[in-house]
């Protein structure tokens, strides 16, 4: 067993702990299933080191929760940074998408994010180290890889915003099915980077025209706007974000599994190049890119909250 799979394996070496940190995880769960609004007030309590207050262990950043046996919800779990994505948080992803996508009865994975976000994207605090700038590119493709090739069905169920890399996860997936007020966009050229990862899935689904306009403009478009250009499959009010999930769920569970995978992996050759082949080239203009003097810049900016100058570079 990985670290990352070991760490979200609730507390096994304390069953203590793990009893009041389950009843607590289920409590919880059950409230999320009925209320995205609950679930962010009545979350698992942790300090700003990621240590439950319940039981003294550290909080996985990704949350598994297994609905039935076919189907179970991934939660992304870094709500205190609006689920930005860092390596930790993307290993463990990875962790549990391989570790679900294991088990031969599961089917279908739902993934969403805690708190007031699906996911913003890069953690752009860990961004600016430059050191990390490899490892973080090639955890971001090998997660968008993941999810967009995993036998299973993928449906993201998404709320409040989906950006850069939070809209690249989301685009990966199957389905989506989107929260009312949600906002969604590529803000990447504005922080001196470029948006190549996912890009390979964003023009699998909407027009060159949307493309440009989403990339080149970097402006945030809300869901109506998504649905309408093909980004979302589905708009419903935040209170019923994840019945709405379910329901796709079982529409899948309906069909036989071997032709459900067939047609998943046909949707994948029709295209002239593989999704791997698409994102080993989108690798190289994002590394190229975060190595910049623009990137350094528009990371900066961003962390330092002021405007970004590109003048004097």
């Amino acid at each position: 067993m990985s670290d990352a799979t070991r760490k979200m394996a609730f507390h096994r070496m304390e069953p203590a702990g793990a009893e009041r940190h389950g009843r607590e995880a289920r409590r919880v769960s059950s409230l999320a299933r009925t209320n995205q609004t609950s679930y962010n007030s009545a979350k698992i309590s942790y300090n700003s080191a990621k240590i439950c207050v319940i039981c003294g262990y550290q909080m996985p950043t990704v949350l598994i929760e297994k609905q039935t046996p076919q189907i179970t919800v991934l939660t992304l779990n870094r709500p205190e940074r609006r689920n930005a994505l860092t390596i930790e948080l993307l290993t463990e992803l990875n962790a549990a998408i391989k570790m679900t996508s294991d088990q031969p009865q599961e089917r279908v994975i739902i993934l969403r994010g805690a708190g007031a976000a699906f996911c913003t994207g890069l953690d752009l605090k860990e961004a600016a180290d430059q050191t990390k700038a490899h490892a973080t590119a090639e955890m971001v493709a090998n997660t968008l890889i993941a999810i967009s090739q995993t036998r299973l069905i993928t449906i993201a169920a998404v709320h409040g915003a989906a950006v850069a890399g939070g809209a690249g996860i989301m685009s990966a997936c199957d389905f989506v099915v989107a929260a009312q007020g949600t906002k969604i966009g590529y803000p990447e050229v504005r922080r001196g980077l470029v948006a190549g990862l996912v890009m390979t899935f964003l023009r699998r689904q909407i027009g060159e025209r949307s493309m440009r306009d989403l990339l080149l403009g970097s402006e945030l478009i809300d869901v109506d706007r998504a649905k309408e250009i093909g980004l979302v499959n589905r708009v419903v009010a935040q209170a019923d974000l994840m019945n709405e999930a379910q329901k796709f769920a079982q529409s899948v569970l309906q069909g036989a599994p071997g032709a459900l995978g067939q047609t998943k992996r046909l949707i994948e050759e029709l295209w002239s190049s593989s999704v791997k082949e698409d994102v080993d080239l989108a690798l190289r203009y994002h590394m190229q890119a975060r190595e910049s003097q623009e990137a350094r810049e528009g990371i900066a900016a961003f962390n330092e909250k002021r405007k970004p100058s590109w003048t004097e570079l």
